[in-house]
């Protein structure tokens, strides 16, 4: 049900920031037993799971198993992929997939049976999907269960402001006990009380320029959580897909890792292929070997993008496998199935976040997170192809039987927002400014390739961009875009700091100034300073 802050009452048993699968999952696997209400900063539609196209990895064909899928994950993730969290993912997937069909997502099948395609990195066929529209058949069946469900309470147009923290009140052993957020319909800041919290806001991607994020990607959770003591981990590893489709009408539309599983080709504007060149599994290599091929190739050429054909299969194969890829491309004048695509990498997934334990746990008490905001280990120096929504159920499910099993103390009575010092701001072109520059500088400086004197720059360029926002943030009635550009610039300094620390060249990061592998491979685990954890 949805409601407002006037006739509901804002105490709960669980908070949830975010309305992506992660936190739907876990609203609808507590609200048996729990009164739980989900935030969202616009339309409980507008984050990113609804865009994912590929699917859902899980081991349910013959001939593959367990064992190879934890492999195929190990290795895209260059040595850095927890073990434990990445066999206790794999594990849980085929219960995950039944979940979703017992609540009726329409997935795709052949013959009776869930039909199982192959994307980069995987070594057999297992992705579960709804044509090449897995998330937004998922989210649709999902928001409909939890729309209807009368211990669930929805407010949409709510955006974080921050955490509460029991330290902060002079009750350290209290952990999280709330959050603040901005009502965007009253433009007042509520207060939200619950012994717990979880943080499935997503993650980073409009830090960059390019990206293939919908506009809610601002790293909220992140922030906030690094505000409140916990600490983050593995925030330089930044995914940029390898194919989105360069158009000027097409905003963050990305071509889906399948097409090349189902035999795309990469060619250069004059129709040769390169991927051969760059690795022997040549279009079916790992993201970020992709990405940068392509990054070298379109620096090397001064191309403005390089081109996806799928050309060869028959326009009735890719009607059936990407209608909504096709129908998109032709709306701009681009038949996919006479013509290659034009694409180019943009930023994608943050496979760093909040550091969390396998029941979802930060280092805050009674504080979670979820999804794309954490870093659970899965994911290492690079994400697998459809892992990620395979993540947010398995750690929602564990995280909800965390809950269950310990009785937090009620939330104690929390202050109100006080904004009787601050005024409304006549300069939001700061914002904008801000915006655009921070966008700008991190494509340039902390993109696909780096170097020290890149991320130098970045770091001295955040450095000032923090102290202006931090001046504004102080003084002026906080906005949506004030809130989400304060989170942006405190991630950018986590990815540069992250990035810093690394010397070496694994994954999804690369550095010209240390192009080998370091002997050991190692987390970057950054701790917030004078905080105390809880």
């Amino acid at each position: 049900m949805s409601a407002t802050a006037a006739s509901t009452s804002l105490n709960f048993d669980v908070l949830i920031v975010g309305s992506g699968l992660a936190g739907l999952s876990a609203a609808l696997l507590l609200a048996p037993t729990h009164r739980v209400a989900v935030l969202t900063k616009r339309g409980m539609a507008d984050g990113a799971s609804a865009w994912a196209q590929g699917g859902i990895a899980a081991v349910l064909g013959q001939g593959d198993s367990f064992a190879s899928h934890v492999d195929d994950t190990l290795v895209a993730g260059g040595g850095l992929c927890d073990v434990d969290a990445t066999r206790f993912v794999v594990e849980h997937a085929p219960e995950c997939i039944a979940w979703l069909q017992s609540m009726g997502v329409p997935f795709s099948t052949e013959d009776g049976a869930l039909h199982l395609t192959r994307e980069g990195g995987h070594s057999h066929r297992r992705i579960v999907h709804a044509t090449d529209a897995t998330g937004a058949a998922v989210q649709a069946t999902m928001m409909a269960q939890v729309r209807s469900h009368p211990q669930i309470t929805l407010f949409e147009n709510h955006t974080l402001v921050d955490l509460i923290i029991g330290s902060k009140l002079g009750l350290p052993q209290q952990g999280c006990v709330g959050l603040y957020a901005l009502d965007a319909d009253t433009d007042q800041v509520l207060t939200f009380s619950a012994p717990n919290t979880i943080l499935a806001t997503g993650g980073a991607g409009k830090v960059y320029l390019y990206t293939t994020n919908p506009d809610t990607a601002t790293g909220d959770g992140i922030a906030a959580a690094w505000r409140a003591g916990c600490r983050v981990a593995n925030m330089e590893f930044i995914q940029f897909h390898p194919t989105c489709l360069y158009h000027p009408h097409a905003k963050s539309f990305l071509i889906s890792e399948a097409v090349r599983g189902e035999g795309g080709r990469l060619l250069r504007p004059d129709g040769s292929r390169f991927m051969p060149e760059h690795d022997a599994r040549a279009e079916l290599a790992p993201r970020d070997v992709v990405a940068r091929a392509i990054d070298f190739e379109m620096k090397k050429g001064g191309f403005d993008c390089v081109y996806l054909d799928i050309s060869h299969q028959p326009k009735a194969f890719l009607l059936e496998h990407f209608p909504n890829i096709y129908a998109r491309c032709l709306e701009l004048g681009i038949d996919i199935a006479l013509q290659p695509i034009p694409v180019v990498p943009a930023a994608h997934y943050t496979c760093g976040g909040v550091l969390t334990d396998l029941e979802g746990r930060t280092d805050v008490s009674g504080l979670y997170a979820l999804g794309e905001a954490a870093c659970t280990g899965l994911h290492g120096a690079n994400r697998l192809a459809s892992n990620s929504l395979l993540e947010c159920m398995v750690f929602a499910r564990a995280a909800a039987q965390a809950m269950a099993a310990v009785d937090r103390a009620p939330a104690p009575q929390l202050p109100a927002w006080d904004d009787s010092q601050v005024i409304d701001s006549d300069e939001l072109v700061v914002i904008s400014h801000n915006w655009d520059e921070l966008r700008r500088f991190m494509w340039d400086y902390v993109g696909i390739v780096r170097t020290n004197k890149r991320l130098d720059r970045a770091a001295h360029r955040i450095a000032l961009l923090q102290s202006e926002i931090d001046e504004f943030y102080a003084r002026h009635h906080v906005t949506r875009d004030l809130l989400e550009l304060r989170n942006l610039v405190q991630v950018a300094d986590l990815i540069v700091r992250s990035a810093r620390t690394r010397q070496e060249s694994r994954g999804l990061h690369f550095s010209r100034d240390y192009p080998g592998l370091a002997a050991t491979a190692e987390a970057t685990v950054l701790v917030p300073e004078n905080v105390s954890q809880s």
